[in-house]
């Protein structure tokens, strides 16, 4: 295996290993509900509902998102960081195995 082939094989053992990962942005928000004299329709101090914290992705070309409960939001950090690895690491694992198949042609490109 040459450094091309091992470095191909890095990048992919780098990939296997991130764990779960998740797309998207995390963002903050606070609602107003429906309720007639909630605390949240003061029209001195409202005070609205919240925070809730929702996730946001695109997933093959569509949008999506789901709420997260705030004692879940460091691993749903951890795995958007890891997403954003992953992402990384596929682009450069891309590159190459172009740059490989550049230098040797298709009959000596890593599997």
């Amino acid at each position: 295996m040459n450094h091309d082939e091992r470095n191909i094989q890095r990048l992919k053992d780098k990939i296997l290993s991130l764990g779960p990962m998740l797309p998207g942005s995390i963002r903050k928000q606070f609602n107003v509900c429906g309720k007639p004299g909630c605390k949240c329709k003061d029209p001195v101090s409202p005070a609205k509902h919240g925070p809730y914290y929702q996730l946001s992705f695109s997933v093959a070309g569509k949008s999506s998102s789901f709420f997260i409960k705030e004692k879940d939001l460091p691993e749903a950090r951890r795995r958007i960081k890891r997403f954003k690895q992953f992402r990384q690491l596929t682009q450069e694992l891309t590159q190459s195995n172009v740059d490989l198949t550049r230098k040797n042609g298709f009959t000596r490109s890593s599997s």
